[in-house]
């Protein structure tokens, strides 16, 4: 199916049963395994199918995880899931195989008004919405409370400045192929793309004056000896022996470091850095977890509603009570139990605060990991030095705009 297809958009208030009568209809859904072994998706397909008596729904559910999703989807859509979950950087090869159903309606009013912007836009392609936002996925910053205190993590300065022992590192730089080091360039303002990573013809200002002071400054950074390079020597080494300051990772290895930690563990959005003169706000790539609809579902009201539904602020509340998924959701991510559990508390700030979307387009995703990639190792190698900074910008620049 051509990409003009999925332009229509999908309302679950349009095509549904009618005349108060029951009608017969089947959806086919998929989702982690997560959210069939914590009994998370039966418990809302039941919940839904007593809400619409004028469907009586056949469910089939299947186990295809948000990594898997493009892979399988993009197979044969007619054959996919009526509703399925997703990461945020799959969405532009689903759209462009018209194979995720554009979002109107009280959908999209729900998806805008109820979640952050930029945890929207990473639901976004060309100003429509594509999925329902569930989760978040980007890193913040751990720190070990007997190095820095909560007045020494605001700004890299700080951290980098306080005074430790000859055998500590203050600071850990991992680029993570360029996934941290963007935190770095679109903190000053800088893009690729544009602000929202879309517009090929905005091309890469890596290159100005503000990407190569962005540049020195990393040269400085990762040839400080208080600062650990990563491959060099690991983080749980470090952590296990109190010699790391802070280091930039995700809640995937929460349960690594508090085992290790314990109440010494600390946790804060990404700190500023002053890389000419001017404090900013490191700003991290940010993607999301997603709910979407197939393009081609024979039962398409139903399936939006189902897909609403699952995104809700009810049930986002209720997947992170089961399976421990922090709400996308603004209202929830401020409810009670969120709000009392750090971990929860330091994402939603991570994603509301310091965070930009990671772009997604066939072009960046095919040159920037690569390219930027590079960088911190030609850094840390000395074949990026502040002698030939312009010069290395300009060829990394000339490679992400090549036609």
């Amino acid at each position: 199916m051509p990409r003009a297809a999925a332009q229509e958009t999908a309302d679950p208030q349009t095509g549904g049963a009618g005349s108060g009568e029951t009608q017969d209809i089947a959806l086919k859904v998929w989702c982690p395994q997560n959210q069939i072994d914590t009994g998370a998706m039966d418990q809302m397909q039941k919940a839904f199918a007593a809400e619409h008596p004028e469907w009586n729904i056949t469910w089939t559910t299947e186990v295809v995880g948000e990594d898997k999703c493009q892979d399988e989807v993009t197979k044969d859509v007619a054959a996919a899931a009526d509703v399925f979950m997703f990461a945020s950087d799959q969405l532009p090869v689903l759209v462009d195989a018209g194979a995720v159903a554009r979002l109107g309606g009280d959908t999209e009013a729900m998806v805008k008004n109820d979640i952050a912007p930029a945890v929207v836009d990473t639901v976004m392609v060309d100003d429509a919405v594509y999925g329902i936002p569930f989760t978040h996925n980007t890193f913040f910053m751990y720190y070990d409370k007997t190095l820095l205190g909560e007045e020494d993590i605001t700004s890299l300065e700080k951290i980098m400045a306080k005074e430790t022992a000859d055998n500590v590192y203050n600071f850990y730089f991992e680029s993570s192929g360029g996934w941290k080091l963007g935190c770095y360039y679109y903190g000053a303002g800088l893009s690729i793309f544009g602000p929202d990573g879309s517009d090929l013809s905005a091309g890469v200002d890596w290159n100005s004056e503000k990407g190569v002071a962005v540049t020195n400054y990393l040269i400085d950074l990762i040839n400080n000896p208080k600062c650990a390079y990563d491959g060099e020597i690991s983080v749980s080494e470090l952590v296990e022996s109190h010699r790391l300051g802070a280091w930039f990772d995700g809640s995937w290895n929460y349960d690594l470091y508090h085992d290790i930690l314990g109440d010494d563990m600390g946790m804060a959005v990404i700190p500023t850095f002053n890389p000419d003169g001017n404090d900013y706000q490191l700003l991290g790539f940010y993607g999301s977890k997603a709910i979407g609809v197939n393009a081609q579902s024979k039962n398409m009201a139903a399936a939006v509603a189902f897909a609403t539904y699952l995104g809700n602020e009810q049930n986002q509340l209720l997947r992170y009570e089961l399976s421990a998924q922090v709400p996308a959701n603004t209202a929830a991510g401020q409810s009670e139990s969120v709000l009392a559990d750090p971990l929860a508390t330091v994402v939603v700030n991570e994603a509301n605060t310091a965070s930009v979307a990671q772009p997604s387009n066939s072009v960046f995703s095919a040159r920037y990991w690569s390219y930027a990639g590079a960088i911190p190792t030609e850094i840390r190698s000395g074949e990026i030095n502040k002698s030939n900074v312009q010069e290395k910008l300009d060829a990394f620049v000339a490679a992400m705009t090549a036609e």
